[in-house]
């Protein structure tokens, strides 16, 4: 298995500003992360991935590794195809949940003609498209459907389902998946805290996960997903327990002689 990361800018939220973005990058990237890019920002409507950004989002991620989470208002298919477009251009591969892809909660999957239009786009433009871990049973079923589409796999998500055990997810899923969303809970709510918190997701867990991950031998990019606190506290709380306590493979690197504070402008 090759595992690669980034880090999501759900990391800035509620810090973001309209002139901070180059800084945010500059500040991921010099640990040695890529950059999961969300679409919006505190009280802009304007998305990242509008057709007029795209100049500004190719030389900010210069040299880094780029994913990016869809436009989460249930987005048209000109909205889709702009944003397949805007990964194409960013070599980036596109995270998308149920609703975003045409699956509402009570949808008849038989008919889920909207999704098979935007599978059909991504097939395309040679984007890889991966569903995020939502209803166990609709996310198979969708994978059954189409074989280009690839797993988001969610750790939050899945440690909270009362339904379906983690490891019941771990053992449907990871052949397929090729994203990760790393984040920790203490299996209430899908609170987005940095791996590794004091009674959150057991040790075995993600054990379990990482060596199911290493049967699939899948090309696999880890996203560190996190909210509550500042980010260089949460990414390098993060990475000690994913690196150094849990020995997940290919630790980031810092690059050697820059080093960049987040100082939002």
């Amino acid at each position: 298995m090759r595992m690669r990361y980034v880090v999501s800018t759900m990391v800035f939220w509620w810090r973001e500003n309209k002139l901070s973005f180059e800084q945010e990058c500059e500040f991921i990237k010099s640990m040695g992360f890529g950059v999961e890019l969300w679409p919006y920002i505190k009280g802009q409507n304007e998305c990242r991935y509008d057709r007029q950004n795209w100049e500004r989002l190719t030389s900010a991620t210069e040299g880094m590794l780029v994913s990016m989470y869809s436009r989460d208002h249930g987005p048209t298919l000109e909205e889709w195809q702009e944003q397949i477009e805007c990964a194409q251009l960013l070599n980036a591969n596109i995270i998308t949940d149920l609703h975003n892809f045409g699956i509402p909660e009570n949808a008849n999957l038989d008919g889920c003609h909207f999704s098979v239009d935007v599978v059909e786009m991504a097939k395309e433009y040679g984007v890889k498209l991966c569903l995020e871990t939502g209803n166990l049973r609709k996310v198979q079923y969708l994978g059954e459907k189409f074989d280009s589409l690839f797993y988001c796999f969610d750790t939050g998500f899945a440690y909270t389902d009362k339904e379906h055990t983690f490891e019941e997810y771990v053992d449907e899923l990871a052949s397929r998946v090729a994203h990760l969303h790393l984040t920790d809970n203490y299996g209430e709510y899908d609170d987005h805290e940095p791996p590794g918190v004091r009674g959150g997701i057991p040790k075995e867990k993600w054990d379990y996960l990482l060596s199911a991950l290493n049967e699939s031998d899948n090309d696999v990019i880890g996203s560190l997903e996190m909210s509550p606190c500042m980010p260089n506290d949460m990414i390098r709380q993060a990475s000690k327990f994913l690196f150094d306590v849990m020995k997940w493979p290919d630790k980031p690197q810092k690059i050697p002689g820059l080093s960049v504070s987040y100082n939002p402008v």
